[in-house]
Protein backbone atom coordinates (compact mmCIF):
# COMPACT_ATOMS: atom_id res chain seq x y z
CA UNK A 1 0.00 0.00 0.00
CA UNK A 2 2.85 2.35 0.89
CA UNK A 3 4.53 1.51 -2.41
CA UNK A 4 1.38 2.21 -4.40
CA UNK A 5 0.92 5.53 -2.59
CA UNK A 6 4.52 6.52 -3.21
CA UNK A 7 4.25 5.55 -6.86
CA UNK A 8 1.04 7.55 -7.21
CA UNK A 9 2.70 10.60 -5.66
CA UNK A 10 5.72 10.21 -7.94
CA UNK A 11 3.77 9.85 -11.18
CA UNK A 12 1.35 12.55 -10.13
CA UNK A 13 4.21 14.95 -9.48
CA UNK A 14 5.79 14.02 -12.81
CA UNK A 15 2.53 14.66 -14.65
CA UNK A 16 2.11 18.04 -12.98
CA UNK A 17 5.70 18.93 -13.80
CA UNK A 18 5.08 17.91 -17.40
CA UNK A 19 2.01 20.17 -17.57
CA UNK A 20 4.04 23.03 -16.14
CA UNK A 21 6.70 22.57 -18.79
CA UNK A 22 9.36 21.38 -16.34
CA UNK A 23 9.80 17.93 -17.87
CA UNK A 24 10.45 17.36 -21.53
CA UNK A 25 12.39 15.22 -23.96
CA UNK A 26 15.03 17.16 -25.79
CA UNK A 27 15.25 16.49 -29.52
CA UNK A 28 18.91 15.69 -29.10
CA UNK A 29 17.95 12.74 -26.91
CA UNK A 30 16.26 10.98 -29.83
CA UNK A 31 19.44 10.17 -31.70
CA UNK A 32 22.84 11.79 -31.37
CA UNK A 33 26.55 11.08 -31.80
CA UNK A 34 25.94 8.21 -34.19
CA UNK A 35 27.39 7.40 -37.60
CA UNK A 36 24.77 7.34 -40.35
CA UNK A 37 25.19 6.39 -44.00
CA UNK A 38 22.60 7.75 -46.43
CA UNK A 39 22.51 6.54 -50.01
CA UNK A 40 20.97 8.98 -52.46
CA UNK A 41 21.56 11.67 -49.86
CA UNK A 42 22.24 14.48 -52.30
CA UNK A 43 18.64 15.70 -52.76
CA UNK A 44 15.02 15.25 -51.71
CA UNK A 45 14.32 12.90 -48.84
CA UNK A 46 17.99 11.92 -48.55
CA UNK A 47 19.14 15.51 -48.15
CA UNK A 48 16.41 16.20 -45.58
CA UNK A 49 17.65 13.16 -43.66
CA UNK A 50 21.22 14.42 -43.84
CA UNK A 51 20.28 17.78 -42.35
CA UNK A 52 18.13 16.19 -39.66
CA UNK A 53 20.79 13.72 -38.53
CA UNK A 54 23.57 16.30 -38.79
CA UNK A 55 21.53 18.69 -36.67
CA UNK A 56 21.60 16.16 -33.83
CA UNK A 57 25.39 15.90 -33.84
CA UNK A 58 25.70 12.70 -35.84
CA UNK A 59 28.42 11.80 -38.32
CA UNK A 60 26.60 11.83 -41.66
CA UNK A 61 28.07 10.19 -44.75
CA UNK A 62 26.34 10.76 -48.09
CA UNK A 63 26.73 8.28 -50.93
CA UNK A 64 25.92 9.05 -54.55
CA UNK A 65 27.07 8.66 -58.15
CA UNK A 66 27.48 12.35 -59.00
CA UNK A 67 30.46 13.89 -57.22
CA UNK A 68 29.42 17.46 -58.00
CA UNK A 69 25.96 16.92 -56.52
CA UNK A 70 27.49 15.12 -53.56
CA UNK A 71 29.86 17.94 -52.73
CA UNK A 72 27.08 20.53 -53.19
CA UNK A 73 24.90 18.53 -50.79
CA UNK A 74 27.68 18.49 -48.18
CA UNK A 75 28.12 22.23 -48.61
CA UNK A 76 24.36 22.75 -48.17
CA UNK A 77 24.31 20.72 -44.96
CA UNK A 78 27.36 22.52 -43.57
CA UNK A 79 25.85 25.94 -44.36
CA UNK A 80 22.42 25.20 -42.92
CA UNK A 81 23.43 23.16 -39.88
CA UNK A 82 25.82 24.73 -37.41
CA UNK A 83 28.67 22.41 -36.50
CA UNK A 84 27.53 19.72 -38.93
CA UNK A 85 29.73 16.68 -39.48
CA UNK A 86 28.97 15.65 -43.03
CA UNK A 87 31.04 14.03 -45.77
CA UNK A 88 30.57 12.48 -49.20
CA UNK A 89 31.84 9.24 -50.73
CA UNK A 90 31.32 8.52 -54.44
CA UNK A 91 29.29 5.33 -54.76
CA UNK A 92 27.12 3.78 -57.43
CA UNK A 93 24.91 1.41 -55.43
CA UNK A 94 24.43 -0.73 -58.55
CA UNK A 95 28.09 -1.71 -58.22
CA UNK A 96 28.85 -4.13 -55.38
CA UNK A 97 32.51 -3.04 -55.29
CA UNK A 98 31.44 0.57 -54.71
CA UNK A 99 29.13 -0.58 -51.90
CA UNK A 100 31.92 -2.59 -50.26
CA UNK A 101 34.41 0.27 -50.59
CA UNK A 102 32.00 2.79 -49.05
CA UNK A 103 31.09 0.54 -46.11
CA UNK A 104 34.75 -0.18 -45.33
CA UNK A 105 35.74 3.48 -45.60
CA UNK A 106 33.06 4.56 -43.13
CA UNK A 107 33.88 1.74 -40.70
CA UNK A 108 37.60 2.54 -40.87
CA UNK A 109 37.01 6.27 -40.40
CA UNK A 110 34.53 6.17 -37.50
CA UNK A 111 35.04 2.69 -36.05
CA UNK A 112 31.34 1.82 -36.28
CA UNK A 113 28.23 2.25 -38.42
CA UNK A 114 25.09 2.87 -36.38
CA UNK A 115 22.57 3.31 -39.17
CA UNK A 116 22.15 2.84 -42.90
CA UNK A 117 19.34 4.55 -44.79
CA UNK A 118 18.89 3.17 -48.30
CA UNK A 119 17.37 6.22 -49.96
CA UNK A 120 18.79 5.96 -53.48
CA UNK A 121 16.01 5.46 -55.97
CA UNK A 122 14.64 6.25 -59.41
CA UNK A 123 11.09 6.66 -60.68
CA UNK A 124 9.49 6.80 -64.08
CA UNK A 125 6.17 5.73 -65.55
CA UNK A 126 6.00 3.32 -68.45
CA UNK A 127 3.28 1.09 -69.91
CA UNK A 128 4.45 -2.52 -69.96
CA UNK A 129 4.42 -2.65 -73.77
CA UNK A 130 6.78 0.35 -73.83
CA UNK A 131 9.22 -0.96 -71.23
CA UNK A 132 12.65 -1.73 -72.63
CA UNK A 133 15.01 -4.22 -71.08
CA UNK A 134 17.47 -1.39 -70.45
CA UNK A 135 14.92 0.71 -68.54
CA UNK A 136 13.71 -2.34 -66.62
CA UNK A 137 17.20 -3.13 -65.38
CA UNK A 138 17.85 0.54 -64.60
CA UNK A 139 14.91 0.78 -62.20
CA UNK A 140 15.51 -2.64 -60.65
CA UNK A 141 19.27 -2.11 -60.28
CA UNK A 142 18.98 1.22 -58.47
CA UNK A 143 15.84 0.59 -56.41
CA UNK A 144 16.36 -3.03 -55.43
CA UNK A 145 19.83 -4.29 -56.33
CA UNK A 146 21.40 -1.20 -54.78
CA UNK A 147 19.41 -1.64 -51.57
CA UNK A 148 20.30 -5.33 -51.47
CA UNK A 149 24.06 -5.04 -51.86
CA UNK A 150 24.47 -1.88 -49.80
CA UNK A 151 22.68 -3.73 -47.00
CA UNK A 152 24.90 -6.76 -47.55
CA UNK A 153 28.10 -4.76 -47.14
CA UNK A 154 27.00 -2.58 -44.23
CA UNK A 155 25.42 -5.54 -42.41
CA UNK A 156 28.81 -7.29 -42.51
CA UNK A 157 30.30 -4.35 -40.58
CA UNK A 158 27.32 -4.16 -38.20
CA UNK A 159 27.65 -7.87 -37.39
CA UNK A 160 31.21 -7.25 -36.16
CA UNK A 161 30.01 -4.60 -33.71
CA UNK A 162 26.83 -6.44 -32.70
CA UNK A 163 24.29 -3.68 -33.38
CA UNK A 164 22.86 -1.44 -36.05
CA UNK A 165 19.76 -0.15 -37.78
CA UNK A 166 18.83 -0.27 -41.45
CA UNK A 167 15.94 1.69 -42.92
CA UNK A 168 14.93 1.16 -46.52
CA UNK A 169 13.03 3.92 -48.31
CA UNK A 170 10.34 2.11 -50.26
CA UNK A 171 7.04 3.56 -51.54
CA UNK A 172 3.28 3.29 -51.37
CA UNK A 173 3.78 1.63 -54.78
CA UNK A 174 5.41 -1.24 -52.91
CA UNK A 175 2.17 -1.74 -50.98
CA UNK A 176 -0.42 -1.35 -53.72
CA UNK A 177 -0.40 -1.09 -57.50
CA UNK A 178 0.07 2.20 -59.37
CA UNK A 179 -1.02 2.83 -62.93
CA UNK A 180 1.79 2.60 -65.53
CA UNK A 181 4.31 1.73 -62.81
CA UNK A 182 4.67 -2.04 -63.07
CA UNK A 183 8.48 -2.07 -62.89
CA UNK A 184 8.61 0.57 -60.16
CA UNK A 185 5.98 -1.30 -58.12
CA UNK A 186 7.92 -4.54 -58.56
CA UNK A 187 11.15 -2.89 -57.38
CA UNK A 188 9.57 -1.38 -54.27
CA UNK A 189 7.56 -4.51 -53.47
CA UNK A 190 10.86 -6.38 -53.56
CA UNK A 191 12.36 -3.85 -51.14
CA UNK A 192 9.53 -4.45 -48.66
CA UNK A 193 9.82 -8.25 -48.64
CA UNK A 194 13.61 -7.97 -48.56
CA UNK A 195 13.18 -5.77 -45.46
CA UNK A 196 11.17 -8.47 -43.70
CA UNK A 197 13.63 -11.21 -44.66
CA UNK A 198 16.59 -9.16 -43.41
CA UNK A 199 14.80 -8.33 -40.17
CA UNK A 200 14.69 -12.05 -39.41
CA UNK A 201 18.17 -12.83 -40.67
CA UNK A 202 19.99 -10.01 -38.89
CA UNK A 203 18.08 -9.98 -35.59
CA UNK A 204 20.56 -12.35 -33.85
CA UNK A 205 23.19 -9.59 -34.21
CA UNK A 206 20.86 -6.94 -32.76
CA UNK A 207 20.43 -5.34 -36.18
CA UNK A 208 16.95 -3.98 -36.87
CA UNK A 209 15.61 -3.55 -40.40
CA UNK A 210 12.48 -1.60 -41.34
CA UNK A 211 11.12 0.17 -44.39
CA UNK A 212 9.31 3.46 -44.88
CA UNK A 213 6.77 3.78 -47.67
CA UNK A 214 6.10 7.42 -48.60
CA UNK A 215 3.39 8.59 -50.93
CA UNK A 216 4.08 11.56 -53.19
CA UNK A 217 6.60 13.90 -51.58
CA UNK A 218 7.58 17.40 -52.68
CA UNK A 219 11.08 16.66 -53.96
CA UNK A 220 13.00 17.84 -57.04
CA UNK A 221 11.75 14.68 -58.77
CA UNK A 222 8.14 15.64 -58.04
CA UNK A 223 8.79 19.20 -59.20
CA UNK A 224 10.13 17.81 -62.46
CA UNK A 225 6.98 15.74 -62.82
CA UNK A 226 4.75 18.78 -62.18
CA UNK A 227 6.73 20.87 -64.66
CA UNK A 228 5.44 18.68 -67.48
CA UNK A 229 1.94 20.15 -67.06
CA UNK A 230 0.83 23.54 -68.41
CA UNK A 231 -0.46 24.64 -64.99
CA UNK A 232 1.71 23.50 -62.09
CA UNK A 233 -0.76 24.48 -59.36
CA UNK A 234 -3.64 22.65 -61.01
CA UNK A 235 -1.49 19.56 -61.40
CA UNK A 236 -0.38 19.77 -57.75
CA UNK A 237 -3.98 20.12 -56.57
CA UNK A 238 -4.99 17.07 -58.59
CA UNK A 239 -2.07 15.10 -57.18
CA UNK A 240 -2.98 16.16 -53.63
CA UNK A 241 -6.69 15.44 -54.02
CA UNK A 242 -6.27 11.65 -54.00
CA UNK A 243 -4.79 11.76 -50.49
CA UNK A 244 -7.22 11.58 -47.54
CA UNK A 245 -5.25 14.38 -45.82
CA UNK A 246 -5.62 16.51 -48.95
CA UNK A 247 -1.90 17.14 -49.44
CA UNK A 248 1.33 15.48 -50.45
CA UNK A 249 4.20 14.98 -48.04
CA UNK A 250 7.39 16.90 -47.36
CA UNK A 251 10.90 15.43 -47.13
CA UNK A 252 11.06 16.58 -43.50
CA UNK A 253 7.95 14.56 -42.60
CA UNK A 254 9.55 11.42 -43.99
CA UNK A 255 12.85 12.22 -42.29
CA UNK A 256 11.13 12.44 -38.90
CA UNK A 257 9.81 8.88 -39.18
CA UNK A 258 13.18 7.56 -40.35
CA UNK A 259 14.93 9.27 -37.43
CA UNK A 260 12.52 7.62 -35.01
CA UNK A 261 13.15 4.18 -36.53
CA UNK A 262 16.91 4.71 -36.19
CA UNK A 263 16.60 5.74 -32.55
CA UNK A 264 16.54 3.69 -29.36
CA UNK A 265 12.89 4.68 -28.96
CA UNK A 266 12.19 2.16 -31.75
CA UNK A 267 14.28 -0.60 -30.17
CA UNK A 268 11.43 -3.13 -30.47
CA UNK A 269 10.46 -2.19 -34.03
CA UNK A 270 11.80 -4.74 -36.52
CA UNK A 271 10.59 -5.97 -39.88
CA UNK A 272 7.89 -3.30 -40.08
CA UNK A 273 6.61 -1.59 -43.21
CA UNK A 274 5.74 1.99 -42.26
CA UNK A 275 3.23 3.73 -44.50
CA UNK A 276 3.87 7.49 -44.42
CA UNK A 277 1.48 8.43 -47.19
CA UNK A 278 -1.32 10.65 -45.91
CA UNK A 279 -3.63 7.64 -45.71
CA UNK A 280 -3.65 6.71 -49.40
CA UNK A 281 -3.04 3.02 -48.65
CA UNK A 282 -5.42 2.90 -45.67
Amino acid sequence: MKYNLAAAIFWGSLFVAFLNGKVWLKESDIMANKTVIITGGTSGIGLALAMRFAGKGNNVVLLGRDADRGLRAVKTVMERVSGAKCSYIPCDVRNIHDCKNAAQKVADLYGHIDALVNSAGIYFERAIEDMTEEDFYLIMDINFKGTYFMTQQVAAEMKKQGFGVIVNISSDAGVHGNMLCSAYCASKGAVNLFTKAMALELAPWNIRVNSVCPGDVMTPLTEKQLAQYPDRETALNEMSSVYPLGKIGTPEEIAGVVEFLCSDDAAFVNGAIWSVDGGITA
